[in-house]
């Protein structure tokens, strides 16, 4: 199990001028699939990994890229298909693991900028489903992903990674008919760590307010039911859990665009 603690934000891309992109994508780069988003069309392509001619194995495993190539090849598609040949004018928006390592960051980013959107962003996926959620009250939230290949829980605080676990264990890892009890242990494991390390109370408040669900996992009664029975607290999740961080990662950016569409404000003299 990987860990962070008194986290921060992953990345340095808020408050900078976008003015004049018109366009987006929203990415969810996942261990076994890709999703893509777009403005006012929602998610448009789905691609499994090892599907596609871009390459016969899976270019993302365990929430790293170990093959840029094949992964290059597929962001090119998924660019094209959804954005089109000229790209200087969109804003691409990446989620990826809350403990994804900067080199995952950063090849991912560099893959990115060289199809020629006007910027990239990389947002960790625990914001991006807090965003799908809808605004909260700036309350605790813990957000447990339980995706293919990777389980994480994330303990956020006025939008701040305040703690964040990891395990490279997930649902592809389960036998067909096998029960669910090596994936919810490891959620229990980690936030169970999270109990023991937190000194301030947070976690307590974001088990009150129900954690937040998302990935694979939060669409199988047995995987949820089992969670909400052994942490004795209610559970909720979005409307489809499966696409919970490509959604909320396409909010942050329609937002984003919202934002560079306003008039700029005149500055006064002085």
């Amino acid at each position: 199990m990987r860990s962070l603690r008194d986290g921060r934000r992953h990345d340095r891309s808020g408050h900078r001028n976008y003015r004049g992109a018109t366009r987006g994508l929203a990415l969810d780069l996942g261990s076994s699939r890709t999703r893509a988003w777009v403005p006012g069309q929602g998610v448009l392509t789905d691609t499994v990994h090892g599907a596609g001619d871009y390459g016969p194995g899976r270019p993302v495993r365990r929430g790293r890229i170990v093959d840029p190539d094949a992964c290059g090849r597929m962001l090119a598609r998924i660019c094209d298909r959804t954005l089109g040949e000229h790209r200087e004018d969109a804003v691409i928006v990446l989620s990826h693991p809350v403990l994804a390592g900067p080199g995952h960051r950063a090849a991912a980013r560099d893959l990115l900028r060289a199809l020629g959107p006007s910027d990239v962003i990389v947002l960790d996926s625990a914001r991006a489903a807090a965003a799908c959620a809808g605004p909260g009250d700036g309350g605790p939230l813990l957000v447990l992903d339980i995706g293919a290949e990777l389980t994480e829980a994330t303990l956020l605080v006025d939008g701040l990674v305040r703690d964040a676990r990891l395990a490279e264990t997930g649902l592809s890892d389960l036998d067909p008919g096998e029960p669910p009890t090596a994936a919810v242990r490891a959620v229990l494991d980690m936030v169970m760590a999270m109990w023991r390390q937190d000194p301030h109370g947070a976690l307590l408040g974001a088990l009150r307010r129900g954690p937040l669900l998302a990935g694979g996992g939060a669409l199988r009664p047995d995987v949820t039911n089992r969670i909400a029975v052994r942490l004795g607290v209610p559970v909720r999740r979005t409307d489809d859990p499966a696409t919970t961080v490509v959604r909320g990662a396409g909010l942050v950016l329609s937002s984003l665009l919202r934002h560079a569409a306003a008039p700029a404000l005149p500055v006064r003299p002085r």
